[in-house]
């Protein structure tokens, strides 16, 4: 008796946690994205979108594959002692708060491609597949625009406030 107990009250439950495990992805949204046009002799590229978290919990961007590269890193910079910014690499994934978003941009946190399969040129798509924490991996295409302006990187686009720009 007691293990039909168990089993009913397990049936119960379940359903209310099933929704939990799907959810990620639809909270996340990818927008403005695109990729820089590379020289013919390029070996990486970068690129560039606003990832909004529509979610009530933070999640975390933690890795990008594309078939366009051999891998794909996430990239930062941060000024150097002597005042210099220097790229570096990003081990530990970029948050993306709860009701908010964070942009990716030229200057700033960037997908880096590395050992191009060939060149961005413009007009291309690049396919990538973004691994979050939660929500999971995301595929999206990216088109190539050596003209786009940088995403509008203030306070409020930062954090899902602002809009950027085209």
């Amino acid at each position: 008796m007691p293990r039909r107990l168990i089993l009913a009250a397990l049936c119960s439950v379940l359903p209310a946690l099933l929704p939990a495990a799907g959810a990620g992805a639809a909270e996340i949204a990818i927008r403005d994205a695109y990729a820089r046009a590379s020289g013919p002799q390029a070996v990486s590229g970068a690129g560039f979108m606003v990832i909004e978290n529509a979610g009530t919990a933070a999640d975390r961007l933690i890795g990008a594959t594309s078939p366009a590269a051999e891998r794909v890193e996430l990239h930062g910079h941060d000024q150097g002692p002597d005042g210099v910014m220097r790229m570096r690499r990003i081990e530990d994934g970029i948050e993306i708060p709860a009701g908010g978003g964070h942009a990716l941009a030229r200057g700033g946190d960037h997908l880096m491609f590395l050992g191009l399969r060939r060149p961005f040129a413009p007009g291309d798509t690049v396919p990538v597949t973004l691994r979050f924490e939660t929500a999971g991996e995301i595929g999206i295409e990216m088109p190539v625009d050596p003209d786009r302006l940088p995403a509008d990187t203030s306070h409020g686009a930062r954090h899902g406030g602002g809009a950027a720009a085209n």
